[in-house]
């Protein structure tokens, strides 16, 4: 539903000036238009979440906050009156009959079974990237999405950003004439350990927060911030940051995925410590007949298991490469180069090259949560996006070069790749309390 337009200033005063109630009326205006605002929640009250949430309430009414540790629900809940606090999203679903929108800024194992309860409850999500732990999830997920008609936008908010566009467009257009190779630079991730077992905090529900994942003792440097650094929960910065800019690869060259994938550590982690791979290089082949290689950069440290911290970066030392017949292009936050400065003032046509226009990744969300079009990043966009992450994560740790149908999303004979697309699911936490 619509809301209803704002009284102006000039309206307002010109009411006062006819009638003792007019306060009364615009008042109750102004509660009418506040009760059609779409209603959100947060799954996932993190230092992203919050953001998020902030974000996303100028377009809406925030009626609750959830997180499975109750110090970060109270904290995000702060500056919302009337917010509901809740620790188990079943709970928030199943009591906000009324609600809208869940934002989703869970760590990544949560976030397709979070994702698949929302559309199946009827609410449209804004869910952070990567958006799967797997491919297997992804299909998943693109199926739930289309069967319930819902809105489900990626937070892969490069694909709003001006710059990113252009080079797509440059791409799309032949600028650089026929691409030979495409290079992805990601952030090196975290190389710590070992790392000690502690006390849960009374806060938290360590049960829950592993969901899907094998128990294990409670390791601080497991939970929250640095999750992404063990293979149970994410993929490090092969999927945390490749989710970015593998993203903008697929984009700008209209693919769906590679042909073949292949790629190895560059450094062994620390026994007891992340398991992911913080320095990696793979190599994907696409049927476009050009090579995209997706390297991270060099760690500047080896942290120790009570320092470590992520490595603070530049904004330029990652981004994407675009190497063609006619020359190259290399884009990144904030900034965009060509090795003919001249290509950059092109002017090209987003229709002509069938490129979607979005300058802002929430109000995108949100003004197809009104019209019921498709987001900039739907569901099959972050779940193919991801996917070539997800490949590349299983090559690393097969070793091998792999061959990938990207119609049928499975790997061309080969069983044991297969058996990479899906994992087991500790119960209670599987697909079926979605």
């Amino acid at each position: 539903m619509l809301p209803l337009p704002r009284p102006t200033r000039r309206t307002a005063l010109k009411a006062v000036a006819v009638a003792p109630f007019a306060y009364t009326f615009t008042s109750a205006a102004r509660a009418a238009d506040e009760k059609d605002k779409p209603k959100i929640a947060l799954v996932g009250c993190g230092g992203m979440g919050k953001g998020d949430l902030k974000n996303a309430s100028k377009y809406g009414t925030v009626v609750a906050v959830c997180d499975v540790d109750a110090s970060h629900a109270a904290e995000a809940a702060k500056p919302y009156d009337g917010a509901k606090v809740y620790g188990d999203f079943r709970k928030l679903l199943d009591e906000q009959k009324d609600l809208s929108v869940v934002i989703n800024a869970t760590p990544d194992h949560w976030h397709t079974i979070v994702n698949l309860a929302a559309v199946k409850a009827g609410k449209d999500v804004y869910s952070e990237k990567p958006l799967t732990l797997t491919i297997d999830e992804g299909k998943r997920l693109v199926k739930a999405v289309k069967e319930s008609k819902r809105v489900l936008q990626t937070g892969s908010q490069q694909r709003s950003d001006k710059l990113f566009r252009q080079a797509c467009l440059l791409v799309r257009s032949g600028r650089l004439g026929k691409l030979s190779t495409v290079t992805s630079v990601l952030p090196a991730g975290l190389h710590g350990g070992p790392f000690k077992t502690a006390p849960v905090p009374k806060e938290l529900n360590w049960d829950m927060w592993q969901g899907q994942t094998p128990t294990t003792d409670y390791v601080p440097e497991r939970c929250h911030t640095n999750f992404r650094f063990w293979t149970e929960y994410s993929g490090g910065t092969l999927t945390d940051w490749g989710a970015h800019h593998n993203d903008i690869v697929l984009w700008a060259t209209n693919q769906k995925g590679p042909a073949t994938v292949e790629g190895k550590r560059l450094v062994e982690p620390v026994k007891g410590g992340y398991t992911t791979p913080s320095e990696y290089e793979i190599t994907f082949t696409y049927a476009g007949g050009f090579t995209h290689v997706c390297q991270s950069t060099k760690a500047n440290t080896i942290f120790g298991s009570k320092s470590d911290k992520p490595v603070p970066r530049s904004q330029t030392d990652h981004g994407v490469k675009f190497e063609g017949a006619n020359g190259w292009l290399f884009v990144t936050r904030g900034k965009i180069e060509a090795s003919d400065p001249a290509m950059l003032k092109d002017k090209l046509s987003a229709d002509e090259h069938k490129v979607y226009v979005s300058d802002d990744h929430m109000a995108n969300f949100f003004d197809c949560v009104k019209t019921r079009k498709a987001p900039i990043c739907d569901a099959e966009t972050g779940h193919r996006s991801v996917s070539v992450c997800h490949l590349g994560g299983i090559a690393i740790k097969l070793g091998r070069k792999l061959t990938w149908d990207a119609d049928k999303e499975e790997f061309t004979g080969d069983k044991e790749a297969n058996g990479h697309l899906a994992r087991e699911q500790r119960k209670p936490w599987t697909y079926d309390m979605a």
